[in-house]
């Protein structure tokens, strides 16, 4: 199929797009001490060069001693770091593009790639790493709001700094996730609850300080998965009307984009019906959403990072038919990305042929 669709510009409030192509957020862990060098700027403008429409950076930890559990992630807190995110948008206007920092907070999270420990408190709903595993305290009241107030402060620098969106990391079983799974949320205070719609309280808090630092027309995005890092089997909404009630209150606060993680986007939400996350969330929220998942290669991402297995390139025509009927708005893309910084151009041009299988080795240099 011809990738129109693909190409179509989007807008909505301050932002506009020349494209639906979106650079799904990836880990690089390229910042040492946190903050990102000139090789970062130039790892992003190279993708704006390429035609990418919307950029959203790897995840950037908010202003809690430990919002990361990787030293080389990137700060979004402090003068050094954002004197490097400033060169990063600096860079990426220059060359025409549009992007946006994902705030993230892993909670209690654990990285198996590391030995480094970040500095206490660990952030956590409930002292739980995973259902069952308590090896911290749950947060008190006092922490949860400042972590409200680190994500309301990242925001507002984001704006400050001159990037386009900012996006909140709340899927993969970080620290937002943690709220809404029941798994890690045992509180029995407002930010707990038996049902998903209740325990979405510290996400609305978090979207709520965001909208009030940056104002109406900045777009802020949600980024939200059903699967856990933890288990990925885990479905946080097991019918439509729970998934209606876990976003609702969401939007409501202020959300305007919804990032929906798959690990196939190919992959049916819910019995009886094609849509994916990304369509039944459109569907049941009327908000524009992105979709993402395994996008142009044949092997989800997952088993690249943990058992190493390359994904070969693989057809956009079911993407494509999705896209046409408007099921979603935006495409992100993330390993094809990695490999290649002009696979948004090749598409457009239609040089399939030229693009690139994704090989885990690509994830040890950044091109």
């Amino acid at each position: 199929m011809a990738a129109d669709a693909l190409f179509r510009p989007f807008s909505y409030k301050s932002l506009h797009l020349k494209n639906r192509i979106v650079m799904a957020p990836m880990t690089r862990s390229f910042s040492p001490n946190g903050v990102p060098p000139p090789e970062v700027a130039t790892y992003y403008r190279r993708r704006a060069e390429g035609e990418v429409g919307l950029i959203l950076s790897e995840g950037t930890a908010v202003a809690r001693p430990a919002a990361k559990n990787d030293p080389n992630v990137p700060d979004f807190h402090g003068e050094q770091a954002l004197a490097g995110w400033k060169r990063v948008i600096n860079e990426v206007h220059a060359a025409g593009g549009r992007m946006g920092p994902q705030l993230w907070h892993v909670g209690s999270a654990r990285n198996q790639l590391t030995k480094w420990v970040a500095p206490p408190p660990v952030d956590s709903p409930s002292g739980l790493s995973s259902p069952g595993k308590r090896f911290t305290e749950p947060m008190t009241d006092s922490a949860i709001a400042d972590a409200i107030a680190a994500f309301g402060k990242a925001a507002a620098d984001a704006k400050r700094l001159g990037f386009d969106v900012a996006e909140i990391h709340g899927a993969h079983g970080y620290l937002v996730d943690q709220f809404f799974w029941a798994g890690t949320n045992e509180r029995t205070d407002v930010y707990g609850g038996a049902t998903l719609g209740e325990r979405t309280r510290f996400a609305v808090d978090v979207v709520k300080a965001m909208r009030a630092a940056v104002g109406e027309d900045f777009v802020i995005i949600l980024r939200l998965s059903q699967w856990k890092q933890q288990d990925y089997n885990v479905k946080l909404a097991q019918t439509p009307k729970e998934m209606e009630e876990w976003l609702t209150p969401l939007v409501d606060a202020g959300v305007d984009i919804l990032h929906c993680s798959q690990r196939r986007f190919w992959e049916p939400e819910f019995e009886g019906s094609e849509l994916n996350f990304a369509g039944w969330a459109k569907k049941l929220t009327g908000r524009p959403t992105i979709t993402v998942g395994s996008v142009g290669l044949s092997g989800e991402f997952l088993s690249t990072l943990l058992k190493g297995e390359g994904s070969k390139t693989a057809s956009l025509d079911d993407l494509l038919r999705r896209l046409e009927r408007e099921e979603f708005d935006l495409v992100a893309v993330g390993r094809a990305l990695i490999t290649d910084a002009q696979w948004a151009r090749k598409v457009r041009e239609g040089r399939e042929s030229e693009l690139a299988d994704f090989d885990r080795e690509a994830l040890s240099t950044l091109v």
